[in-house]
């Protein structure tokens, strides 16, 4: 079974659940997976903001593998994996936006090095430019 979350920053700069739940809703394993997005967004953002840039939008999807094939208390995670989605303004914040998603996910974000003495924690970025093409 794969329990999956997925936040968003806002336009004020907080991260929220994508779609309509609530983290009241949420079981613990799925809390965890939230805590982990949540804790690399605002490393992410940290080092952005070190690097002098914002994303225009960021998406964090934080999905674990279970050992069972429904939800239940000896469930354990077998494996992580990270999407992050980002959206930068200028061309030019494509290269620091991936340093910063790559020092935070390797480095810097302590819930990611804790998931990962859990299980191993692979990630994928995808990073596109809202900017308009030079004629």
């Amino acid at each position: 079974m794969i329990e999956k979350v997925t936040l968003q920053l806002t336009a004020e700069g907080k991260f929220e659940l994508n779609g309509k739940t609530s983290c009241e809703e949420l079981n613990p394993k799925a809390l965890m997976l939230y805590a982990g997005a949540k804790c690399a967004g605002l490393t992410v953002l940290h080092i952005m903001k070190r690097e002098r840039m914002t994303p225009k939008r960021l998406e964090i999807t934080l999905s674990g593998e279970l050992s069972t094939d429904t939800l239940q208390a000896e469930s354990v995670f077998r494996e992580f994996h990270m999407v992050y989605n980002v959206e930068c303004t200028a061309e030019s914040d494509q290269t620091r936006a991936s340093h910063a998603i790559e020092l935070a996910h390797e480095k810097h974000c302590g819930l990611v090095r804790m998931l990962s003495k859990i299980a191993p924690v692979s990630h994928e970025v995808a990073i596109v430019t809202t900017e308009p093409a030079k004629a």
